[in-house]
């Protein structure tokens, strides 16, 4: 067997033993200076294209995945599904679309205050974490979304987020202004 095909078999072993996505450098630490892990990588996704499973690019990293067209047909158990309040939702978007992004700055943005257990839920999901501290008065903790959200969502990197004009077109964003609450000084006494 060449030194080449080692080389493959091992990278091949090491992604299909991890339990998360491996990045090139954690890889390239079980070969020889002169391996080129991205072409192995490229050489394996290629062998994987149009199998069950595919090698595919998740959180910066590379991970075995089941063929996307044979999804529904693998689904024997019954699925588990965690129900986010809208407020989680929200949070989460404010978090992915601003990081890293303070408590104060996400309840700006929602126009509400958050409430005690929307971060706590967030983080016990593994999609959220804490990242850092604002320079500034009372250095407010700063957050952002963990590579475990990147992998759940099926990204590599936050850039594959949808862009404003893709959740329009989507029907998932409503720029439609809300209509204005009636003034107290107009209500009937």
């Amino acid at each position: 067997m060449s030194e080449r095909s080692q080389r493959l078999r091992l990278v091949e072993a090491l992604l299909f033993a991890a339990a998360e996505p491996l990045d090139e450098a954690a890889l390239t630490r079980h070969l020889e200076d002169a391996a080129d892990v991205r072409e192995l990588l490229a050489e394996l996704a290629e062998t994987y294209a149009g199998r069950g499973v595919n090698l595919v690019r998740l959180a910066g990293g590379w991970a075995f995945r089941t063929a996307p067209d044979l999804a529904d047909r693998l689904r024997i158990e019954r699925r588990v599904t965690r129900k986010l309040s809208r407020a989680a939702v929200e949070t989460l978007a404010v978090i992915a679309y601003h990081q890293p992004v303070t408590r104060a700055e996400i309840e700006e943005i929602r126009g509400v205050a958050l409430g005690k257990g929307t971060i706590d839920t967030l983080m016990q999901a593994g999609w959220v974490r804490p990242k850092g501290r604002r320079a500034g008065p009372g250095r407010p903790l700063l957050w952002a979304t963990t590579p475990a959200f990147l992998t759940h969502f099926g990204l590599d990197s936050l850039a594959e987020l949808p862009s404003v004009e893709e959740l329009r077109a989507a029907g998932l964003l409503d720029l439609a202004p809300t209509p204005a609450a009636p003034d107290q000084s107009d209500a009937i006494t």
